[in-house]
């Protein structure tokens, strides 16, 4: 892996440098042992000397790299986040999933617990790292990151000064997935629903029964329709309930979802901040969608690859960042240095 000598910009392209500028942001290869896989990080790195306030980064799900991109939909998320949290004096370390990108291991066969596993292996990481305050940690999760949050964070109160939940859920993974079928069925073009209706198709119920053949596997990965479905995971997630780690969390929490999100109901932020037995601060924002863009029409799955050519919206961004600071400054002064 690379040393400190070698910089990242914020994009995640490597250059070397002769010297260390610390008047810049600057980034930092990362690699970490988790369950016998080596996984690929970036740390980056306020302007100053440090040591600074840390946040881990925890993508959703999916292939998806240190920057939350997939190869045909790059979302940024965690890049965007990592960009703001340098200029507000926080340093954050963003990874790549098992099997994807510069990290070992098959994405594919990678379970839930093993994705939980690999985020604390980079907490620990993070927190050992000396240019962190190990005292200022944090961790902020995307959709399944939010979940791998929650768990972390309630297994790591002690070493924690916060966590941001951002399109996070407080069902079981069955539960959610209904959700999603009932709430993305009217979005679906009227062909498809109208050949729904003609076949009588329920949504709703073919996921079910879906859930109920995956469950019946015992193989980490299967075949469905052709496709070869990550069948350990989804296992998993699908009786995961993370309202009993919400439950265990003793750290101040902030967590925002969009109000046209169609993976996550947004209602359960009030979930969110009645399980929490710590502060919580909630933030539902219109017109934002699962990807955290801003969309002024309908909500639909059909427009996330425009979305995605666009960059993480800033009412986000702003509400992550300014949050961070604060419990920064809580815990020792300011977060720039």
């Amino acid at each position: 892996m690379g040393t400190d000598a070698q910089s990242l910009d914020a994009s995640g392209s490597l250059g070397v440098s002769g010297s260390l500028d610390v008047s810049q942001p600057r980034g930092v290869d990362v690699g970490f042992d988790s369950d016998g896989q080596t996984l690929a990080g970036s740390l980056l790195l306020p302007p100053g000397p440090g040591p600074f306030p840390a946040a881990l980064l925890i993508s959703g799900s999916g292939p998806l790299d240190r920057n939350s991109d997939h190869k045909r939909v790059p979302l940024g998320v965690t890049r965007y986040l990592a960009e703001a949290l340098a200029a507000q004096g926080i340093a954050s370390l963003r990874y790549d999933k098992r099997g994807v990108g510069a990290s070992t291991g098959s994405f594919l066969a990678a379970g839930l617990g093993d994705n939980i596993a690999d985020a604390d292996a980079a907490l620990r990481t993070l927190a050992g790292r000396p240019e962190v305050d190990a005292d200022r940690l944090f961790v902020v999760g995307h959709s399944e990151g939010a979940i791998i949050a929650t768990a972390v964070a309630a297994r790591a109160d002690s070493r924690l000064a916060g966590v941001v939940l951002l399109a996070g859920t407080a069902r079981t993974g069955a539960d959610l997935l209904l959700w999603q079928a009932a709430k993305i069925a009217p979005t679906l073009p009227a062909p498809v629903r109208a050949l729904l209706r003609l076949f009588r198709v329920d949504l709703a119920a073919k996921v079910a029964r879906n859930h109920e053949r995956i469950r019946r596997t015992t193989t980490d990965v299967v075949r469905m329709g052709g496709v070869r479905v990550n069948a350990k995971w989804t296992r998993e997630f699908l009786d995961h309930d993370p309202a009993a780690d919400l439950a265990r969390l003793r750290v101040p929490v902030c967590a925002l979802t969009g109000d046209k999100d169609l993976q996550v109901d947004p209602d359960d932020l009030d979930r969110i901040a009645a399980l929490v037995p710590a502060p919580v601060e909630v933030h539902r924002l219109p017109d934002v969608t699962h990807l955290l863009r801003r969309e002024g029409g309908p909500a639909s799955l059909r427009t996330y690859k425009k979305q995605a050519r666009r960059p993480v919206d800033a009412q986000v961004l702003a509400a992550v960042t300014d949050w961070l600071a604060h419990r920064a400054a809580d815990f020792g002064g300011p977060a720039a240095a």
